[in-house]
């Protein structure tokens, strides 16, 4: 009996016999059997992929051309304020949630006339230069709040920079260095660019300027909520990233690094950007006059479900359903009525809500467009005139307006763990809205469903809310053994939530 090692040369010499066999059959036969050629053969067999790309010419190409930035914020000192206390013992009563001793309670006024002034360091981040007369291109998020920006350039000159403008909705943000032939970065097109495709990116995470991270498209209008569509990467992203830019492999610029999805706080694989273009246009309006001018025409929009659609004769779950038309607005004015679904907007198609304020929001105040709507099985073009955005401001709700205007959190709204109150008629006003109750406090089955300090409910299971007793009318009414469905206004969005009181699933 032959040993193991003789069985294995046995089936060495079997394998190579049976190997020459079939080409010598495939050789005699070759006439008659269906053989490839053999360049057909080669491409078959040809990868469709091979090697890897060589980032070292585009990175001396662009690499100059990002900066890092810097930001201080001004802030008061009150040696009193802490009783004397010096900042490590401070540290130790605020980790450990104790009472700093001998401090002010929270109601002092102002700071005390002898409270110093001083400059801190708030935050780094990244930019890249627009022109060579010193626009910087960053996020709006890195410049937020800041007293003082320094843009670290590649060769480590420094300077202060001016904030031209920035738009915290697409959180892109503009700054100006005094510097001359500065090298530019180009801009790319983003219609272009694949999923797949090699993308790199430049800046400065945790302060670690010019760092270059690379990956590839993973999706191109990923929809986060926002009111931009990003670019999704798989490109190392970290804090100190945001504002860098995304670059393709003929070294343009095609997007802002600006958000990651993370349940660390570190990268995760998952990237996003801005989009080159909505960002140059958003700069180009920064650069004009400061500000961004942004279109309106007044509705108040939701989703359009599968189950909707079907029922009314749609089809398909497309376009913006309006669930409301604010008094004297464009849309009023055009005939725009609730319960229309606004499927064409100046003859784009609306594929899910989100495209509706985009679009409308890229459109020029004064300009007129065409707006398709489906209403009780037709569909009717209507024209609309297009309003501006007025500038956005931050309504904080004071505890003396609250005890004011009332608050509510009787047993039945306790179950959905809301506190409410009344709206005050120039909230009404400026909101654009003739009811609602807004909301003071959230826990619980509220929390858990997205509400939050500050949000104005319009309607409570499908009955419209115009104050605090229309409100727990709504909720008396409401099957709090099943999901309820609450109307929401936060900013200048509408949406559906449902509220489970017991945790449904």
């Amino acid at each position: 009996m032959p040993s193991m090692k003789m069985k294995s040369i046995y089936a060495a010499i079997l394998a190579v016999g049976i190997a020459a066999g079939a080409g010598s059959v495939a050789w005699k036969d070759s006439v008659s059997t269906n053989v490839l050629p053999a360049a057909h053969a080669q491409a078959a067999t040809a990868p469709v992929v091979s090697g890897l790309p060589d980032f070292t010419q585009l990175v001396d190409l662009v690499g100059p051309a990002v900066v890092n930035i810097r930001t201080a914020e001004k802030v008061r000192s009150n040696p009193m304020a802490s009783g004397g206390m010096d900042e490590e013992m401070l540290e130790f009563f605020r980790r450990f949630g104790l009472p700093v001793p001998n401090a002010p309670r929270q109601g002092r006024p102002g700071p005390a006339p002898g409270d110093d002034e001083e400059v801190r360091p708030s935050g780094v981040g990244s930019g890249f230069i627009v022109s060579p007369d010193g626009y910087v291109m960053t996020n709006a998020h890195v410049v937020d709040g800041a007293s003082e920006v320094i843009v670290t350039l590649a060769d480590k000159r420094e300077f202060k920079a001016k904030i031209v403008g920035a738009d915290k909705r697409t959180d892109v943000a503009v700054v100006k260095i005094d510097a001359k032939d500065l090298p530019a970065v180009k801009i790319g097109n983003v219609n272009n660019l694949k999923v797949g495709e090699w993308v790199l990116a430049i800046g400065s995470p945790f302060g670690l300027e010019n760092t270059v991270t690379a990956g590839i498209v993973s999706a191109k209008q990923r929809d986060t909520g926002d009111y931009l569509p990003f670019i999704q990467t798989d490109v190392a992203i970290n804090p100190g990233n945001s504002g860098g830019p995304l670059l393709n492999m003929h070294g343009e610029v095609v997007g802002i690094n600006s958000q990651i999805y993370s349940r660390s706080g570190g990268f995760m694989g998952i990237s996003f950007a801005i989009p080159i273009d909505e960002a140059v246009r958003v700069s180009d309006q920064l650069r004009a006059t400061g500000k961004v001018s942004r279109g309106r025409i007044g509705v108040q929009i939701g989703a359009v479900t599968k189950d909707v659609a079907e029922s009314i004769g749609l089809g398909k779950a497309q376009g913006a359903l309006v669930s409301a038309v604010e008094p004297d607005s464009p849309a009023a004015k055009a005939g725009i009525e609730a319960g229309d679904i606004i499927v064409k907007y100046d003859g784009k198609d609306i594929e899910k809500v989100a495209d509706l304020p985009r679009m409308v929001g890229n459109t020029k105040p004064g300009s007129k467009a065409e707006v398709t709507v489906f209403r009780r099985g037709q569909l009717r073009n209507l024209s609309i005139v297009v309003a501006e955005v007025e500038p956005e401001e931050v309504a904080q709700v004071q505890t003396d307006e609250a005890a004011e205007s009332g608050s509510i959190a009787t047993a039945t709204a306790k179950k959905l763990g809301l506190v409410v109150g009344d709206l005050t008629a120039a909230q009404q006003k400026e909101l654009g809205i003739k009811g609602g109750v807004r909301v003071l406090t959230a826990s619980g089955a509220a929390a858990r469903a997205n509400l939050r300090e500050g949000d104005v409910i319009l309607a409570v299971a499908n009955q419209e809310v115009t104050g605090i007793k229309s409100f727990e009318a709504a909720l008396t009414k409401a099957d709090l053994t099943k999901p309820v469905n609450v109307l929401v206004r936060r900013g200048e969005w509408t949406q559906y939530v449902l509220i489970r009181p017991r945790s449904n699933p």
